[in-house]
């Protein structure tokens, strides 16, 4: 056996043995010679794998969700199963059977086809997704540490927040795509939903008798309640689109080679290759709620990749590759394969990515953006909405020759487009509490300078085969 391997086989012994300790005594009461003792190590070999027992708690989640779409290591010897049995040596998915990831009680239906567009049965989907999801419901000792844990830290919980926003953003995005109504903006309704469904899996895992994991039937009304619920916020009025910020920032030209190396999309679990023409967004854990800017303004066939990086990658990074592996799967039982959003995203834990754009030091609000082309670096930007200037950049290419990614809403919603100004620093005003700004009137001949006049719609949803990007 090569070091390589041997390390592969210690790692998943850890994680098997971390497993147990956490679900059947929480994570107060276990230490890490507990855990060392159990995976037939030493105390210096689990050190050598995770800097503590946070990120070690963090990882077992993750690892989970890794090996349950096919990622990850599953069936080393010793290490016992994560994911083919439960505690009681049940198959996954049959009434006692627990583990951390695997199937639910079959309310979703990875893959399904929506009904005509019917976004409410997304939502409801998700909620199903959510509320199966076996890591309350095989494992509550561990479930119940999962929000603690991140509230313990002031990193974990502003990452999560920021994780949840990015959750909210592409599931809306997904939304929109679907929905049938051109212009609708989705995320405010995804955003109540998931805040919905966050707080009914932690009153679930309260409630539950440690000494049982079947359902009762009232708790089975209650899910079927809160899915119902989900399902009808899809209706809940957005109200007006929020104004795009006014930049600030100018991208400037670069020449510097390309050659990232292989990752992994942390959303879907497929291999990728990151080398082929498009716009690259680098941003740390607590920037990541500025992605949905960048979706909007960027044309429609402008490939975008989100790389996220991280102040902590040793306990963060196993935080958010647990939060986007989750994402993945809900999204996979509600939504099909063309209605995700066009975004590919990396959880960049070693910052060899970033590295390779140039950024050799990253923390969790970095946020820096770069335009491939030819194999090459050709412009970039960074700071605050780095990613949205350059992506805002070919927005006049959309406007006369193709569609971007979402819509605009309708000129009647009184909601004009903010001017973008990605050349020069231009005076800009608040516009609410919301924190973003509007840019003021200065040529009133121009209706996108103008803060009376109806906005131009930046074109529709992308029509197949389209190119909108030079």
């Amino acid at each position: 056996m090569t070091r390589a391997e041997s390390q592969v086989r210690n790692r998943a012994r850890i994680l098997a043995a971390a497993h147990d300790e956490f679900a059947e005594r929480g994570f107060r009461d276990v230490k890490i010679d507990d855990i060392a003792e159990r995976a037939g190590l030493t105390r210096g070999a689990v050190y050598s794998n995770f800097p503590g027992k946070r990120a070690l708690f963090f990882s077992v989640l993750a690892d989970a969700y890794d090996v349950g779409r096919g990622g990850g290591v599953r069936g080393e010897e010793g290490a016992g199963p994560l994911l083919d049995e439960g505690r009681d040596g049940c198959p996954q998915g049959e009434e006692g059977a627990g583990g951390l990831v695997g199937e639910g009680r079959g309310g979703s239906r990875p893959g399904a086809e929506p009904r005509g567009g019917d976004v409410g049965w997304v939502l409801g989907a998700v909620a199903r997704a959510w509320l199966d999801d076996p890591v309350p419901a095989g494992a509550m000792a561990v479930w119940r540490e999962v929000v603690p844990q991140v509230q313990g830290e002031e990193g974990s919980r502003l990452a999560f927040a920021e994780l949840m926003t990015l959750y909210a953003t592409l599931l809306g995005l997904a939304m929109e795509r679907l929905d049938g109504h051109s212009g609708r903006r989705m995320v405010r309704p995804a955003t109540a939903a998931l805040t919905l469904l966050q707080g009914a899996s932690q009153r679930a895992a309260l409630a539950a008798h440690p000494a049982t994991r079947s359902r009762t039937v009232s708790a089975a009304r209650e899910e079927e309640d809160v899915v119902r619920a989900c399902e009808r916020l899809a209706r809940l009025d957005p109200g007006p689109a929020p104004l795009f910020p006014v930049l600030t920032l100018k991208p400037y030209s670069v020449d510097a080679p390309w050659a990232p190396p292989p990752a992994v999309d942390a959303l879907r679990g497929d291999p990728l290759t990151l080398d082929g023409d498009g716009l690259v967004v680098f941003l740390g854990l607590r920037r990541l709620s500025a992605l949905e800017d960048v979706v909007r303004a960027a044309p429609a066939a402008m490939p975008i990749t989100l790389v996220a990086v991280m102040t902590d990658p040793g306990e963060h990074g196993p935080l958010a590759r647990f939060a986007l592996a989750r994402m993945g799967a809900h999204l996979r039982a509600a939504v099909p394969a063309g209605g995700w959003p066009d975004v590919r995203i990396v959880c960049d834990e070693s910052g060899r990515v970033a590295a390779t754009a140039g950024l050799p030091s990253v923390d969790d609000m970095t946020e820096t953006a770069v335009r491939v082309s030819g194999g090459r670096l050709v412009r970039r930007a960074d700071g605050r909405g780095a990613g949205y200037a350059l992506a805002s950049e070919h927005a006049e290419y959309a406007d006369s020759s193709g569609p971007t990614r979402h819509t605009d809403p309708p000129e009647d919603a009184g909601v004009p487009v903010p001017a973008r100004q990605a050349e020069a620093p231009a005076r800009s005003e608040p516009s609410g509490p919301s924190g973003h700004t509007r840019q003021p009137a200065v040529n009133p001949v121009d209706p996108r300078d103008s803060m009376s006049a109806p906005g131009p719609k930046r074109g529709d949803e992308r029509r197949k085969g389209e190119s909108a990007w030079p």
